[in-house]
């Protein structure tokens, strides 16, 4: 583990890996046999991790979501795809960095993908505007979306947004219009729509590319209207409340399946998907060849309508 990223909860698990690397090496460098007590550690260190991520709070989710390591669209893109070829701009204003999106090939089947793309340096960071897309980033996901339905291709979205880029010159550019446009119009598409919340999934921000027929969380993200810190600030004029708002927000992969506002939690390496991106690009590779396998077998009018059933469905009860 990198020790600059490290969360406070990930520090007891990272000293007994440190304890067992100098272990390791004294053993190497000595050519001593101490493998009883490495694997005693090995077991320990285990143990830990799995009573640490199987108890974690709702703020400690929203915490991992957010971890400078964790793997972001591209990384996906670019690891589970045997091609691909970005696209860009909106045809209308420009080409927002914040929304990439483009075709992809995973075992020789093409995808449409689309996400958010946060950046890990400040250089990078202001290139993608924190993952805060604006107007002609929406305006392109669904350009890009209305190109695959032409072609008849499959539809993936990544979410990972702290929300929707709220500035003015935003606003003054159509940003409710561009969001609610996708939501209507990603209801009508004739393809499957397979969306994947990745990291942050913010309010309209990140609902802008989720209407989808098989709507999935990867375990340590989080998705909601609001997030704790803003909500904290709105109800207690402070961010000191942050994990009390995550609490009652009820935020987690988790909390949204039991809902039924996702249809399915996507597990992560023990101890979050930075600790071993290579299995992660396998699972998520593995997800989507699967659930595009399933939604390929229903016609057009069946998808559109399962999928517009089940929004429709959502926060309605009966008495």
């Amino acid at each position: 583990m990198d020790q600059n990223t490290l969360l406070d909860f990930e520090k007891p698990i990272a000293e007994l890996e440190a304890k067992l690397e100098d272990m390791r090496e004294l053993a190497s460098q000595n050519n001593v046999d101490v493998s009883a007590a490495i694997n005693e550690l090995e077991s320990k260190i285990t143990q830990l991790k799995k009573s640490t991520f199987e108890n974690l709070t709702r703020w400690q989710r929203v915490q991992l979501s957010r971890h400078a390591d964790r793997p972001y669209t591209l990384d996906y893109i670019y690891q589970i795809t045997d091609e691909f070829v970005e696209l860009h701009g909106d045809r209308a204003f420009g080409d927002d960095k914040a929304m990439v999106g483009g075709l992809g090939t995973i075992n020789g089947k093409t995808f449409m993908m689309i996400g958010q793309q946060k950046g890990r340096n400040t250089k990078q960071r202001q290139l993608r505007n924190f993952g805060m897309a604006n107007p002609e980033g929406y305006r392109k996901a669904l350009r890009l979306m209305k190109m695959a339905e032409k072609f008849n291709k499959p539809v993936v979205t990544f979410i990972d947004t702290p929300g929707a880029f709220p500035g003015i010159e935003a606003e003054e550019r159509g940003q409710a219009e561009a969001i609610a446009k996708n939501l209507k119009e990603m209801f009508k598409l004739t393809v499957p729509v397979i969306c994947i919340v990745i990291g942050e999934g913010a309010s309209g921000g990140a609902l802008g590319i989720a209407i989808g027929d098989s709507v999935m969380m990867l375990e340590n993200t989080w998705y909601s209207v609001i997030s704790p810190e803003s909500c904290s600030s709105i109800l207690w004029r402070s961010w000191d409340y942050k994990e009390q708002a995550a609490e009652a927000l009820k935020l987690t992969a988790k909390d949204m399946k039991s809902f039924g506002l996702i249809d399915k939690i996507i597990p992560e390496p023990l101890g979050g998907a930075h600790t071993n991106p290579q299995e992660m690009f396998e699972i998520m590779k593995k997800t989507i060849l699967e659930e595009a396998e399933a939604l390929e077998q229903l016609d057009t009018i069946t998808l559109k309508n399962n999928r517009i059933e089940k929004f429709s469905t959502m926060g309605v009860f009966n008495e």
